[in-house]
């Protein structure tokens, strides 16, 4: 799977400004979203090949995005990388079990979130 268009759902623009300028210095066309409601009608609407999702967001927030998006199958085929501060054991394994296929914790280290996409090919 070749990774070109990343949609980053994040409800903080500092942590949207990180993550996005990450990777667009290495390559990336990114799209973003600032809430879980937002991120899945995007995803709907441009079908980027990633998902890089925050979980702490008001509203929808992005354990329920993911779920939305692995159950659906027009958007199950896109894989959905968690990006959070919640870093507990039991998070992550909700995450996956939710539908997310990875999972990062912030701060966001370039060389831990390009390995990650990496491993998706």
């Amino acid at each position: 799977m070749t990774v070109r268009t990343i949609l980053v759902v994040d409800d903080s623009p500092t942590d949207r400004y990180i993550i996005s300028d990450i990777l667009i210095k290495n390559g990336y066309q990114v799209d973003i979203a600032e809430s879980g409601e937002e991120g899945v009608n995007k995803v709907r609407e441009i079908r980027p090949d990633l998902v890089l999702m925050d979980v702490v967001m008001p509203g929808m927030n992005g354990y329920q995005a993911t779920r939305i998006l692995a159950r659906d199958a027009t958007t199950r085929h896109i894989p959905v990388i968690l990006c959070t501060t919640k870093d507990q054991q039991t998070d992550k394994i909700w995450g996956i079990r939710q539908g997310a296929r990875n999972y990062i914790t912030k701060p966001v280290m370039a060389a831990e979130l390009l390995q990650k996409i990496a491993g998706l090919d």
